[in-house]
């Protein structure tokens, strides 16, 4: 018998989806040591999904001396992107997952989610953009490489381009100029993907390349499927670029959705999507470095060592040796992207982090849906995120954009990855 229907009745009767209230996160939730209040318990978490329009003659709105433009649109889901030695744009288009619903509730969330993305088909592919004569259009076109499985994580290192397909880490060969792959790739690491609750392989290499490190999100919010499906899942793995080999490198980090290495440095940092069903205000989305052996909580505990008493059987043992993250986003942001500036974006916004936020679907009053600047200060984070990008949430309650993958492009560009509208975005200083 087919129960979408009454489901879906289900659904819109028992969630009231409130106007915009706008998407700024409780300032208290900002920062290191972020305010965070005693757990809600209810039925469904409440829910605001965004409720897609086009751009037509409007743009996302960017900081004053600043310029944003549309260099490639009618994309195939892109999520992120990479900008190649010599200025080209790859582009990772695709969506994944499999994973079957467990109780009413997450088929009334699923089918609300759907209408806050793209329809269009998943494009399981690379798409390349270059722009011949360096005005800032990105005249040419062509598709790298075909028939991936989701691809989502990219890096170049040591002669090598590497995809992280939902399933597995991949690599092709790669000369400086080319615009299509050369032959087929080859497998270097298989990747858990039994169920693949949260799909998204993040990926970057190490400055030598000797190393590649994989974001593998969990297979629940937390550990509804029991801990045997969350084996080698909710952490990052370290991958020897030569053999294959992995090892856990962090664990505890319950959906890693992009990785980045701090300029100058062999430091890593990763953006999480953290825990649900809460509160509108718990548990904060994270920027943090990750450290090797360190273990950050999910599913026992979060923020350190708050414990979810909904995990059973609890581990007081882990809790103990629970590390904290270094900044917090605010709750349900969903950053799913994280990319280091360089001078060349102007002096505000030198030194420090882009962070693109697709949005919340799971409060009232939305958050996210913009991209966001977070300043350092002695390599560490040490300000309130600056909106870099916003404007994706409307204040008609429309959503025009949801961001994804952010890269810096060094010669002085910011490029966002729009998998709702299927756009790549280019912000640029004005000079």
């Amino acid at each position: 018998m087919n129960h979408a229907g009454p489901v879906a009745s289900i659904a819109f009767s028992s969630v009231l989806l409130s106007a915009c209230g706008g998407n700024v996160p409780d300032p208290a939730q900002y920062g290191a040591d972020p305010a965070l209040p005693d757990p809600q318990k209810s039925l469904l978490p409440s829910m605001k999904i965004a409720d897609p329009a086009p751009w037509g003659d409007q743009k996302p709105t960017v900081p004053q001396n600043y310029r944003i433009t549309a260099i490639a649109t009618d994309l195939k889901i892109p999520r992120q992107t990479l900008v190649l030695p010599n200025g080209d744009i790859l582009v990772a288009e695709g969506r994944g997952g499999n994973a079957p619903k467990l109780q009413p509730k997450d088929i009334i969330a699923g089918l609300i989610k759907a209408k806050g993305t793209s329809s269009v088909e998943s494009g399981n592919r690379l798409t390349l953009l270059r722009d011949k004569d360096g005005d800032g259009t990105y005249e040419e076109r062509t598709v790298f490489a075909k028939d991936l499985n989701a691809p989502y994580g990219l890096a170049v290192a040591d002669g090598h381009l590497y995809v992280a397909n939902q399933d597995a880490l991949v690599r092709f060969e790669y000369k400086e100029g080319q615009t299509e792959s050369s032959g087929p790739p080859v497998t270097v690491t298989g990747l858990p993907s039994a169920i693949n609750h949260h799909w998204t392989k993040s990926l970057t290499a190490s400055p030598d390349g000797r190393f590649l490190y994989v974001g593998i999100g969990s297979n629940s919010n937390i550990t509804e499927r029991g801990m045997t499906a969350e084996v080698d899942r909710a952490m990052v793995w370290q991958v020897d670029a030569a053999t294959g080999a992995h090892r856990p490198y962090a664990t505890g980090l319950r959906n890693p959705t992009a990785l980045a290495i701090q300029p100058g440095t062999d430091q890593l940092w990763s953006v999480v999507n953290e825990r649900d069903e809460l509160g509108p205000n718990l548990v904060p989305d994270y920027l943090t470095s990750v450290r090797e052996g360190a273990f950050y909580g999910w599913p026992y505990s979060y923020w350190g060592k708050n414990v979810d008493q909904r995990v059973r059987p609890q581990n007081p043992e882990k809790v103990a040796s629970a590390v904290p993250p270094d900044y917090s986003l605010g709750s349900h942001v969903a950053a799913l992207g994280l990319a280091f500036s360089t001078s060349a974006m102007g002096a505000q916004f030198a030194d420090g982090v882009f962070v693109g936020e697709h949005g919340s679907w799971n409060r009232k009053e939305p958050v996210g849906y913009k991209v966001v600047f977070v300043p350092f200060r002695d390599g560490r984070p040490g300000g309130t995120p600056v909106d870099f990008v916003s404007g994706f949430f409307g204040a008609d309650g429309k959503t025009r954009g949801r961001p994804v993958g952010v890269t810096v492009d060094p010669r002085g560009a910011l490029i966002v990855a729009d998998d709702l509208s299927n756009t790549i975005w280019r912000v640029t200083p004005v000079r």
